[in-house]
């Protein structure tokens, strides 16, 4: 589908979206000399959760003060057994117990679900999506009216295309093959999300300098970390400075079993230059 949208204000409007494509099959000599089964596409097809998982999940909800609609906990789960699902063909987490990924994947990133709703976001750009965390279960739980997931791999944007289309979530959530320097200078997107999120993606520093320009006056630039955060925070102090953001908060997940993991929040701030972010080069040649 085109992007036709016309102006940061019009972020929202849908995206360009590609159906999965298939597999490309292995053949081996001997007993291998067969194609890979190919991936599931459908949520029939996919294995059930078992209950460690939804105890979990229930478990942390309990913790972070939240309740899901039957819709929104539906799409959640769906994601998690595409991604169960998915992950052994291309790698999509380390984690393959269901139970864990209820806990490190799933209950981690709606630990921002209360910051961003105190705020009012509505629209969130989540950067370096991978297996779709943060960006998706909180599309889902703040019922945003749009998100989209980005990242710079093929075959993990096609792993989110088939969530999105599956889970019947094409009308909120777009994933799209980019990179975040490449949107930040695009005036689509650029100063056009209320909300930027990355989770393990990259240093603060680094972080800020490609995610603050794409957020719009007002809005947060959100990043999963875990202590100790001082150095890393120290680290990016010339970048913060440079990108003009406000006061930085720390936030704890208040997710039992999650006590080191932190939310750095980054508000945007004044005007930020136009040169800004840099090409990848540039930035580890002279970095902020």
């Amino acid at each position: 589908m085109a992007r036709d949208r016309q102006t940061p204000a019009a972020a929202h409007v849908r995206r360009r979206e590609r159906l999965p494509d298939g597999l490309v099959h292995d053949h081996m000599e001997g007993a291998l000399d067969r194609p890979r089964d190919p991936l599931p596409t459908r949520l029939q097809d996919l294995a059930p959760l078992p209950s460690a998982y939804h105890a979990t999940l229930d478990g942390g909800l309990v913790a972070l003060g939240l309740t899901l609609g039957l819709a929104a906990r539906s799409a959640i789960d769906a994601h998690v057994r595409f991604l169960l699902a998915w992950t052994g063909s291309i790698n999509l987490t380390a984690i393959r117990e269901p139970a864990d990924a209820a806990l490190l994947h799933v209950l981690d990133s709606l630990a921002a679900v209360s910051p961003l709703v105190a705020l009012g976001v509505d629209r969130l750009l989540d950067i370096g999506s991978g297996g779709g965390f943060p960006g998706l279960p909180l599309a889902v739980a703040l019922d945003a009216d749009r998100a989209l997931l980005v990242d710079s791999i093929g075959k993990k944007v096609r792993f989110l295309q088939t969530v999105v289309e599956a889970t019947g979530m094409g009308r909120q959530i777009a994933a799209e093959q980019a990179r975040s320097e490449t949107l930040a200078h695009d005036p689509r997107d650029r100063e056009a999300w209320p909300a930027v999120t990355a989770r393990a993606v990259a240093s603060l520093a680094d972080l800020v300098e490609r995610g603050l320009p794409l957020v719009a006056p007002g809005g947060v630039l959100v990043a999963w970390k875990r202590d100790p955060v001082d150095e890393e925070l120290a680290g990016a102090a010339g970048a913060l400075a440079a990108l003009r953001a406000g006061p930085v908060r720390v936030v704890s997940s208040g997710v039992p079993g999650l006590e080191d993991h932190r939310l750095i929040i980054v508000p945007r701030g004044g005007p930020i230059d136009d040169r800004f972010p840099r090409d990848p080069a540039e930035r580890r040649r002279r970095p902020l």
